[in-house]
This record gives structure tokens, sequence and C-alpha cells, in this order.
């Protein structure tokens, strides 16, 4: 007779794969992808002819590395973002960064669901997390969401361990932050692809514009924030 699985162990399958996919990637991106990122520091032009020489190895680093960032939060991800693109060209490096976002996103979403606070606590400070409160607001948490991930420079990859907390659900998790990443990560991979044809201008051009937008979206997500709270303190 086939034996069927419990939902107990299926869970505990699951929680053993992703924790031991970012384990791997984390390994890979700590012990392999940080020391090709400060070799990338100090000779840019013969890094990126050896990385482009190791073939289908070249891009899965690349992956790991941003994984490794998403997951250790304190570490920024912009110079990943622009050697990506210094190194593959902006539309690969831009691609192979939203994959390892989205892989390292996902395993972090799902077990802070499992696991609730706890996670978010290993990482994090308890005056941090009180910050985001008000994005348990789910009549804007859509809103919301999507304007802290478009502005360059907000902590993305704490509210990735963040957003898990509120009703919000996995998929649409995904869809809104990736869309809402594309301008800030574009804008960094074309300032590493220019920056390799040593193409000043336009780099300094491209990361006007985002500071523009940027901007922008900082007067806005800021008018929202006050509309939310002036809200809740009416009801009070």
């Amino acid at each position: 007779m086939e034996r069927k699985i419990s939902d107990k162990t299926r869970k505990i399958v699951l929680i053993a794969s992703i924790v031991l996919i970012l384990i791997v990637f984390t390994l890979i991106g700590f012990f392999v992808g940080m020391p090709l990122v400060e070799q990338f520091q100090t000779d840019r032009e013969g890094f990126r002819d050896y990385v482009q020489q190791q073939g289908v190895l070249g891009p899965l680093l690349m992956i790991g590395v941003t994984i490794m960032q998403v997951v250790i939060a304190l570490v920024p991800g912009e110079p990943f973002e622009l050697a990506a693109g210094f190194i593959f060209g902006w539309i690969p490096g831009s691609l192979w960064c939203m994959i390892g976002t989205a892989i390292a996103s996902t395993c972090i979403f799902s077990l802070v669901r499992v696991f609730g606070r706890k996670v978010v606590e290993l990482f994090f400070q308890e005056d941090k997390i009180r910050q985001y409160a008000f994005l348990q607001n789910e009549k804007r948490l859509g809103i919301l969401v999507f304007i802290l991930f478009m502005i360059p420079g907000t902590p993305k990859d704490l509210l990735t361990y963040i957003v898990p907390l509120t009703p919000m659900k996995l998929g649409r998790f995904l869809w809104i932050s990736l869309v809402a990443k594309i301008p800030s990560l574009i804008s960094s991979t074309i300032t590493g692809h220019l920056a390799q044809e040593e193409n000043w201008t336009a780099a300094l051009i491209t990361y006007g514009v985002t500071i523009i937008i940027s901007g922008i979206l900082i007067l806005w997500y800021r008018r929202s924030e006050k509309q939310i709270t002036g809200a809740k303190e009416e009801t009070v």
C-alpha cells in the first residue's frame, strides 16, 4: 500500500529544504562571492574577464552573492548590483540579481511565516521592528510596500523580514517587491555597465534621474504615512 505523507512531515521537509537552500547559497556567497567582490574593487577589468571565463559558474556566483546579501540584511546590495552590471552587462546582471532576490525573499518569507517574529528578532532589534508597525494597515499595505521597495536606500532586506508579519501573501509580496525594485536595480546595473565602458557622463545622468524619482517617491511616502497616522489618531 502507498503510504501517505503527513502534513507535519511535509512541513518539516519544506522548512529543512528552505534552510538548506539559504545555507548553501549564503556559504557560496560569503566564502566564494565576497572574496571575488573584493578582487573586483582592486582589478575590475581582470575580475570581469575572470568571471566571464567561468561560464555557468559566473551567474551562479552572482545569484549566490545576491542571496547572501539579502539574508544578511546588514550588507548593502548596491555594490553587488553595480558589479553585476559591470561584469555581465545591465540586462543579464539585472536578471541574476532578480533571481537571487526572488529565491532569498521566498525562503525568508516562508521561514518568518512558519516561525513568526522570532526569526526577525534574530537579525533586528525591537525598535527597528516597531518602526514599521504602520504596515499593519491592510488597506494601504500594498501601496506602502511598493513605495518602500521602489525608493533607493530604504532597508529592503529588513522589509523582506518584516512584511511576512503582515497579512500580505507571498505571491503578492514577490510581485510588488520585485516590480518596485526594478528602477533602482536597473539604475545600478546600468551605471555599472556604463562605468565598464568609462561613459561617466551617462552614468551620472542615470544616477541623477534616479535621485529625482526617489525624492518624489519619498515625499509621496511621507504624505501617505502621515495620512495613516492621522486616521489612527482620529479613531482613538
